[in-house]
């Protein structure tokens, strides 16, 4: 029957009956816990914190993860997504911040793209808590590194942030965003790109990609001629400064 299926009455049928093939990482690296960050959607993420810390003298970059999933699918909980932010933890050794986002088509976009911007402004008030907000974030984190790292549907996601944020240091403040990571982004054009014009993946293939891209838009009868155009870009950095050295 499908994991998610729009009928044309508008309603919808979403299976969670998710049969995942890896197992979480359990190699005490990492502590994680999980905070709501928006009441109103009831949408929570999850911090991740290296158990050791390899150097005393600097404190933890920030990096918020935004998880991929063709703006339809994924969650902080998820297997995959999780290894991925406890391995970036514990070999990046940083805070890693994985909030979960409102999918479509229940809730088009631009609501997963607000989403994400109210994390970065959960973010900040913990910053301005004066020392009351969230205790992880408080002491040895540094709000003034702050990195935004996307995959997929959250590569696109980050983005979209780095257009609202802009380049105002001052927007939220004490958070200081110093780089934006896209991991194969999911963009959307009306023209195909030269990467769609290779061999077809047996999984991920135009077709799919092309109703995930319509069905996470308002208007569909639109957005249905559109096409979904996947760049794969390893990593793309938005920064005026080096990586590793904003890291370390």
């Amino acid at each position: 029957m499908g994991f998610l299926q729009l009928y044309s009455d508008g309603s919808i049928y979403r299976s969670n009956n998710f049969k995942f093939q890896i197992p979480t990482i359990e190699d005490n690296s990492v502590t994680f816990k999980d905070c709501l960050f928006d009441k109103k959607f009831n949408l929570s993420l999850r911090l991740y914190k290296p158990n050791n810390i390899n150097n005393n003298k600097y404190k933890l970059p920030v990096i918020v993860f935004l998880h991929g999933g063709g703006f339809c699918f994924g969650s902080r909980t998820w297997p995959h997504i999780h290894n991925c932010c406890v391995s970036l933890a514990a070999g990046l050794q940083a805070l890693v911040v994985a909030p979960d986002y409102r999918l479509a088509p229940e809730h088009r976009l631009p609501a997963a793209i607000d989403d994400a911007v109210e994390a970065v402004r959960w973010l900040q008030r913990q910053g301005l808590s004066h020392g009351y907000g969230e205790p992880w974030l408080t002491g040895d984190v540094d709000l003034d590194r702050v990195f935004i790292m996307g995959d997929s549907s959250g590569g696109n996601i980050a983005h979209q942030l780095a257009v609202r944020f802009g380049s105002d240091r001052t927007a939220i403040e004490p958070v200081r965003i110093r780089g934006y990571v896209l991991l194969a982004p999911f963009f959307g054009g009306e023209v195909r790109t030269k990467s769609e014009e290779g061999p077809p993946e047996q999984t991920l293939n135009l077709d799919l990609l092309d109703r995930w891209f319509c069905k996470s838009n308002f208007d569909y009868n639109i957005t249905k001629r559109i096409y979904s155009n996947f760049e794969w870009f390893y990593y793309t950095f938005w920064s005026k400064q080096n990586f590793t050295y904003n890291f370390r």
